[in-house]
């Protein structure tokens, strides 16, 4: 009886112990509070279907419709509203190109976009009810499809967005982001913000998760439908990006002759082909429609008038790895580690912007530049005249080329949009050591608040960076209020005076509550912030964070201050009406106060308007991710995804985070075991 008694207990022990260790290896989904998913996993097919799954249960349908547009279909899919969509994609010949990438790339990106693409392919399959009827049509989902929707996003709304005209709408494109070095932090440890900034909506939207395999675990965001992380961080690094002051996309005039287009003055033939489109009407069926397309020396034509084509030249249609330049980066334990993986030269746009635990601070002018023959910014900004083939460039400028800067004496790093000379000031990088057409040479205000915060604090704490990247001080206004409140007093005006007695009282940020912006905001829009000859000082290198300064014309400057009121007061009764009575956030079912304004007038926290009624305006992008990270012997976090994690229509967490946006807070990013194990509201797991 005891053999028999302890060989029960010995198998019940043994039994137990195999579930328990079957349960530790299964692939698993940690959801927290936030709609966050934390994924473990023990292999890397593993991890990503997880990510895909993860990724089609917030945003399944968001996903299949940017998929099925970026396949070039959505005018068959959707009708003819997404005719000129496909026909841009066909134009640039992106299917072609995803076959070839499809051979070229290396074989670990292959793995991950097969294995992203079965968890979004599985997801679909068990939850057939979580997808609207017209977006069915999309699936199956194909590694194809993700090469094809990572070329649309990168090549037609970065690299050529400005050439193609699909960037105009948005009032302040980019992002902001800072490096502070042991120098310059009240802890000794090395700290990082980071903060893009996009339009609210579709493509643009970003997908917030934490990564776990073998002893590495990794947090940030990427943008919907990519798998990985591109903006994130790990316990030993991390990495931001910003949109650069680099031109890697040309659009050259070449006049037609003879059914062909002049190269070097001799006649040359287009490489001539078509495609078939097909339109759902609106009775449901098909029509055809045949599109014309047209290749040059220079690339496809894009555009075509009376007697000339516009032809469109970017970089990157030949490197197929940026994602597995990612997953490197956000792979990499330290500097060097993470410096290889920048040298891979894959992601052909963006600032890179580094710190890390050992207390280096780093910043790159990533990107593709082409190595050009000769000419400087302004010859190649703009649409290159002519048909010589000189103007066309065929390779790109090294790692070793770019401009860079690590550990500066300063102490910090910064970038706001602005080019590289000005990452830290005094400046550390001179444009004589460039290329002329490298990156032109500005600091407009939002930079210039940027580097005024850190400039004007020897000690940085965690909390102060949190409230300097949360800050909606204005610095135009502090650079002009005084140059206008002289103005008003040499006038004449009883109605600018008045003007002046709320700009005043006002604290001169862009806050809710703050009484003066709504008023400030309406002259400063007519005064025209951008135009250089508003100015008595122009923009000045050797000055970059004071200029410009002073009114060019004061008596115009009254003039507008006072048909701003007289504006401002009509519409509203008041002179001092809180801004966010009139800014409003309004999404999904959330109608809240807005704080910020685009970064025109040096607002370090960003939200431009993206619409606007006889009433209010409205937020339209801006300060999107969020992540304000210390290397300490435990990564502290502070994070915000404005918009909330999904776009699922029953999803609470389709805009659940813009309270706190409303209300200028963050929220802990659950990084460590204990802190999403207290913080797990439920679990799925995959055998």
């Amino acid at each position: 009886m005891k053999t028999s008694f302890f060989s029960l207990v010995l198998s019940i022990l043994f039994l137990t112990t195999a579930c328990t260790s079957q349960e530790v290896t299964k692939t698993r989904i940690d959801w927290d509070s936030w709609g966050v998913p934390h994924i473990y996993a023990q292999t890397t097919d593993e991890l990503f279907f997880a990510q895909g799954w993860a990724q089609m249960h917030n945003h399944a349908n968001m996903i299949l419709e940017l998929y099925g547009s970026s396949r070039g279909k959505g005018a068959e899919y959707w009708g003819k509203s997404k005719l000129d969509n496909d026909m841009l994609i066909h134009t640039l010949g992106f299917e072609e190109l995803a076959t070839e990438w499809e051979t070229t790339q290396d074989p670990e990106l292959k793995a991950i976009y097969t294995a992203f693409v079965k968890g979004l392919n599985a997801y679909a399959e068990a939850h057939p009810e979580a997808i609207d009827e017209q977006h069915k049509v999309v699936l199956p989902i194909t590694t194809k499809d993700v090469n094809m929707h990572s070329m649309y996003v990168v090549f037609t709304r970065f690299i050529g967005g400005n050439d193609l005209g699909r960037v105009q709408q948005w009032p302040d494109m980019g992002s902001n982001t800072y490096a502070i070095g042991p120098k310059k932090s009240t802890s000794g440890k090395a700290m990082l913000v980071q903060n893009p900034h996009l339009p609210w909506w579709k493509e643009f939207l970003f997908f917030e998760s934490h990564l776990n395999i073998d002893d590495k675990s990794m947090y940030g965001a990427t943008l919907v439908g990519f798998p990985g992380i591109a903006i994130g961080f790990n316990k030993n690094l991390g990495w931001s990006h910003t949109d650069n002051t680099i031109d890697n996309a040309d659009t050259y005039e070449l006049d037609v002759k003879d059914g062909g287009y002049l190269l070097d003055g001799e006649r040359t033939d287009f490489i001539a082909s078509k495609k078939v489109i097909k339109i759902k009407q609106d009775d449901g069926t098909l029509i055809d429609q045949e599109i014309p397309l047209m290749r040059t020396v220079h690339g496809p034509v894009v555009n075509r008038k009376e007697g000339k084509v516009l032809a469109l030249r970017m970089v990157g249609l030949d490197k197929p790895n940026a994602f597995l330049q990612w997953w490197k980066m956000i792979n990499s334990s330290n500097f060097e580690e993470f410096e290889t993986s920048l040298k891979m030269a894959q992601i052909p746009f963006w600032n890179v912007m580094y710190a890390d635990k050992t207390g280096n601070i780093f910043y790159l002018f990533n990107g593709l530049v082409p190595k050009r023959s000769s000419g400087d910014w302004n010859y190649w900004d703009r649409i290159i005249p002519g048909g010589k083939s000189s103007d066309v460039w065929t390779s790109t400028h090294d790692y070793a080329d770019l401009p860079k800067l690590k550990n500066p004496t300063t102490g910090w790093l910064q970038n706001a949009n602005d080019p590289p000379w000005t990452s830290t000031i005094p400046t550390a990088l001179d444009p004589k050591d460039y290329p002329p057409y490298m990156a032109p040479i500005s600091m407009n205000f939002r930079p210039q608040r940027s580097a005024r915060m850190l400039l004007e604090d020897d000690s940085i704490t965690f909390d102060e960076l949190v409230a300097y990247k949360l800050s909606t001080k204005l610095e135009f206004a502090d650079r002009i209020l005084d140059d206008l409140f002289t103005a008003v007093d040499a006038s004449t005006s009883a109605k600018a005076k008045e003007a002046k007695k709320v700009l005043e009282s006002w604290d001169r940020e862009a806050d809710a509550d703050s009484k003066g912006m709504l008023l400030f905001y309406n002259w400063a829009r007519k005064f025209n912030v951008w135009k250089s000859s508003n100015y008595a000082e122009k923009w000045n290198f050797n000055k970059p964070n004071t200029t410009p300064d002073g009114l060019a014309d004061p008596a115009k400057a009254v003039q507008l201050l006072e048909t701003a009121a007289i504006e401002i007061e009509t519409k509203f009764g008041s002179l001092d009406t809180p801004w966010g009575d009139y800014y409003r956030i309004k999404y999904n079912d959330k109608n809240l106060p807005a704080n910020g304004i685009d970064g025109s007038m040096g607002v370090f926290r960003v939200a431009w308007a993206g619409g606007r009624d006889d009433t209010n305006m409205y937020v339209g992008g801006g300060d999107s991710w969020v992540g304000i990270i210390e290397f300490d012997t435990q990564v502290r976090a502070k994070v915000l995804l404005s918009y909330g994690n999904a776009t699922q229509k029953d999803s609470k967490h389709n805009g659940d985070q813009l309270e706190l946006f409303s209300k200028k807070e963050m929220r802990d990013a659950w990084f460590t075991p204990a802190q999403v194990k207290a913080n797990t509201v439920r679990t799925k797991t995959f055998n």
